[in-house]
């Protein structure tokens, strides 16, 4: 708990804040603050001015974004601070951890609590696009718990790629999170709050067997599997999966945005609303494939999708949008003969704020 020298003069010319670095990105450092008189414990954004020349837009985007939103399962911009060379974005602190961390540590789990996960988030996606608003970078690792209370509640974060529907262009520019993102993403075609709901059923998928829907170590198969939503329910990781749960992701993984379930229509499946999610320990088997599959130094790591395109063009997987939904049994495709999964080599660079408009 070094106080953050890089950061003492601003704590010396305030006063207000007392610093713990917690960690640094390409474009920010993230750092712990206590607020003295209160003691009350934030988060801060440490932006370098310099890092946003000919970048000023998207920032601006996601304060925009921020400054509107309000919802308990939401991280929370709470204050801006600005210096001669840093912005400072004073974020709610959220302390109880990364998502599959909290799974992996668990000792007894259940559909009922991935249940019970998805539908906090299908709350906050749905209060967003109430709004207009588009996350488009939903993934595991922007899914915090709040506390580390065993009932601590489910936050969403990281708002940086997030975009307001009704500003007059169309969205189309490829972002996000290759594994998570919508086939029409992939295949630059133009989208919508649907995209959230595709990544939204990824995140289910995955809570309940331990592995990602899509994998290959051939960067083209891997592509042609999302383009196609071609993805299968494998023996025998899904066998004790109830049938009710494989029909609420297939509704969210379907490839036509206009037939995929919205996030309202999800909040009403008897998955999420009923009582048909299973109370059935499934720890050891998808605890087990998450240490395989997503040790943290691999889901860490964000892609840069404008790189994915530009790598997909060489590769001539364009028009792979129009192809049929083909369910194959391939080994490739069957988790029995998976190694474990590894950072695809899409000659990409961490995610920038310019990746996205």
């Amino acid at each position: 708990q070094g106080r953050c020298a890089t950061k003492a003069w601003w704590i010396k010319s305030t006063g207000v804040f007392s610093l713990f670095s917690l960690h640094s990105g390409a474009f920010s450092e993230v750092v712990m603050a206590q607020e003295k008189v209160t003691e009350k414990m934030v988060a801060i954004k440490c932006i370098p001015k310099k890092a946003l020349k000919g970048k000023e837009t998207s920032i601006e985007n996601e304060i925009a974004v921020l400054r509107r939103i309000k919802h308990e399962n939401i991280v929370a911009l709470e204050d801006i601070y600005e210096s001669s060379n840093y912005l400072y974005l004073i974020m709610q602190l959220v302390s109880g951890g990364e998502l599959f961390d909290r799974i992996v540590e668990k000792g007894f789990y259940t559909e009922m609590d991935a249940s019970r996960l998805i539908r906090q988030v299908l709350d906050a996606v749905n209060y967003l696009h109430s709004m207009g608003i588009v996350h488009r970078d939903l993934k595991p690792e922007n899914l915090l718990y709040f506390s580390p209370d065993d009932e601590s509640k489910i936050m969403i974060s990281d708002f940086g790629l997030s975009k307001m529907e009704g500003t007059g262009d169309v969205m189309a520019t490829a972002c996000g999170t290759p594994g998570y993102v919508a086939p029409e993403v992939l295949a630059q075609k133009p989208y919508s709050k649907a995209v959230d709901c595709w990544s939204i059923g990824v995140i289910a998928y995955i809570l309940l067997c331990g592995y990602p829907p899509f994998y290959d170590e051939n960067d083209s198969k891997l592509f042609e599997q999302i383009l196609k939503a071609d993805y299968e329910f494998d023996a025998p990781y899904w066998d004790d999966i109830s049938d009710s749960a494989k029909d609420f992701i297939s509704h969210l993984m379907e490839k036509n945005p206009e037939m995929r379930f919205t996030c309202d229509q999800a909040l009403q499946h008897p998955w999420i609303a009923g009582d048909t999610a299973l109370c059935k320990n499934i720890h050891e088997s998808v605890s087990r494939q998450m240490r395989k599959n997503f040790a943290k130094s691999k889901w860490r790591q964000a892609f840069n999708a404008t790189a994915v395109i530009r790598h997909m063009r060489r590769l001539q997987l364009g028009t792979s949008f129009g192809s049929s939904n083909i369910h194959s049994a391939s080994a490739t495709s069957n988790p029995q003969s998976r190694p474990p999964a590894k950072s695809q080599s899409v000659d990409c660079a961490p995610l920038s704020l310019t990746d996205c408009e």
